[in-house]
């Protein structure tokens, strides 16, 4: 997935035309924080409820001290994952996607951008959900799924996460299985710490019922 399929085609950006109380209606008409500023197809900046406040209203956006707004952007075949990584960085709600000359073809919503990990992720499959701590140096995606897979499980999908310790990582896997007694005992012969286990069927209905709030939250 790339962002050029995720741009938002029903949200204009905003010109240099338009004032700030345009700007400012436009961010509240669309429920976000943020809105790319385009003078042509050229992309000028980021605009903010912040930066609005700091000019009169009326202002034309033209008038705007540009080198002082942000200029985050994407290109068109960035991946999702580096894309969620610029907005969760920079704690944006959009992000401009521009061409490979820099021209400005839209925008990506982070509700629409969490949407897509929400209905990609496996969350509203069945199965269990293991935590395992390791060493960074004994992380082997490929050794862990040969032991997990030889006890008839499949890996629905994976997340790698640190804690305080920067010597040790914790990876999250959802499986498809709820009976992970052989599982876990075949890890731990492996020496793997299994941390934390998520495998009864009400821990499924409380990911399911977060994911169902979820949808209704970004539907809104």
């Amino acid at each position: 997935m790339t962002a050029k399929s995720l741009i938002a085609f029903d949200i204009p950006a905003v010109t240099f035309e338009q004032t700030g109380r345009d700007a400012f209606h436009m961010l509240n008409d669309y429920h976000v924080r943020h809105l790319p500023v385009v003078d042509g197809r050229k992309l000028v900046g980021i605009i903010s409820e912040e930066d609005i406040f700091n000019h009169k209203l009326y202002d034309p956006i033209s008038e705007y001290d540009f080198s002082m707004l942000r200029r985050y952007a994407v290109r068109e075949h960035e991946h999702v994952f580096e894309i969620m990584r610029v907005m969760c960085e920079d704690r944006l709600t959009v992000i401009p996607v521009v061409d490979d000359q820099g021209e400005y073809l839209g925008m990506i919503l982070l509700n629409d951008l969490l949407r897509f990990f929400a209905t990609t992720a496996s969350l509203t499959e069945s199965g269990a959900v293991l935590v395992l701590e390791m060493n960074r140096r004994d992380y082997a995606l490929g050794t862990i799924a040969r032991i997990v897979e030889q006890e008839d499980v499949k890996i629905l999908s994976s997340f790698v996460g640190t804690g305080p310790d920067p010597d040790l990582m914790e990876l999250t896997l959802k499986l498809n299985r709820y009976d992970l007694n052989r599982t876990i005992a075949s890890l731990e012969r492996h020496d793997y710490i299994v941390k934390e286990t998520y495998g009864e069927l009400d821990y499924a209905d409380s990911i399911k019922e977060r994911y169902d709030s979820l949808m209704t939250y970004l539907n809104v």
